[in-house]
């Protein structure tokens, strides 16, 4: 199970909320501006292609879309951005990625450890916990929407390497240049998704309980709230009941 695919169900969740649409909004145009610097054609760029349909999900404006794009191309005047991906420890041990894109790298160096020590984890080196994930092509999908078996033989025909419960949402794994076939399988055979990207997935997770699981959640929260964080990966594993408890 990876507490990464259950903290994006409570995302989820609370992204749906009109509040935080603006938020969800920004997020995706950075991803979609970084992404492009690699070029503006998606056909050609599987990240920009991957962002474009993130931002597609959550009914972004076409024009918003386009603009995101001329920007990361040059074709557009912006503020520069840089993209920084932290390491760190959580409470109980729990590894932490915390992926940015910001203007103002010591700025934003200073606030994320300021956060971790806030809410009793701590900032690591580069490479401290990175080891501990792999990319992945990341689709989460509602249990209640399709069977176990109905899935499985989607996904795997079409190139996913791993079907996974984790307790909320079917967690479909495959490697990153998989991703866009095994979506396209996903939704042609009529099955919705909670979240579909290329994730940080743990290779093995660490069990929360009581005190260190609610300082965890509080901690990604606080992190989540960063206006500079677009996604945070951890290996955390938090018994679903109590995950909802503390979250609220």
């Amino acid at each position: 199970m990876s507490g990464h695919s259950k903290w994006a169900t409570i995302k989820h969740k609370k992204a749906a909320a009109d509040a935080k649409r603006g938020k969800v909004f920004t997020r995706i145009i950075k991803e979609i501006s970084i992404a492009a610097r690699g070029g503006g054609d998606p056909d050609a760029n599987p990240r920009l292609r991957t962002a474009i349909l993130a931002a597609k999900a959550v009914s972004m404006p076409a024009d918003n879309i386009k603009r995101a794009i001329m920007r990361g191309t040059g074709e557009l005047e912006g503020g520069q951005l840089d993209e920084v991906m932290f390491e760190g420890y959580g409470p109980g041990g729990a590894a932490v990625l915390v992926q940015v894109v910001t203007d103002n790298r010591n700025r934003t160096v200073s606030e994320i450890r300021h956060i971790f020590s806030k809410q009793g984890g701590n900032l690591g080196e580069v490479g401290s916990v990175a080891w501990m994930f792999e990319r992945k092509s990341q689709i989460l999908i509602d249990q209640s929407k399709v069977a176990e078996e109905q899935l499985m033989d989607v996904v795997l025909d079409a190139g996913a390497d791993d079907l996974r419960n984790d307790g909320v949402n079917w967690e479909v794994l495959s490697p990153p240049d998989a991703h866009d076939k095994v979506l396209e399988a996903i939704h042609k055979a009529g099955i919705a998704t909670v979240e579909a990207q290329i994730a940080m997935v743990p290779k093995n997770t660490i069990k929360l309980e009581g005190k260190n699981a609610g300082g965890m959640l509080r901690l990604a929260e606080a992190l989540e709230e960063h206006d500079d964080v677009q996604n945070i990966y951890s290996n955390f594993d938090i018994d679903e009941k109590e995950m909802e408890a503390l979250a609220g």
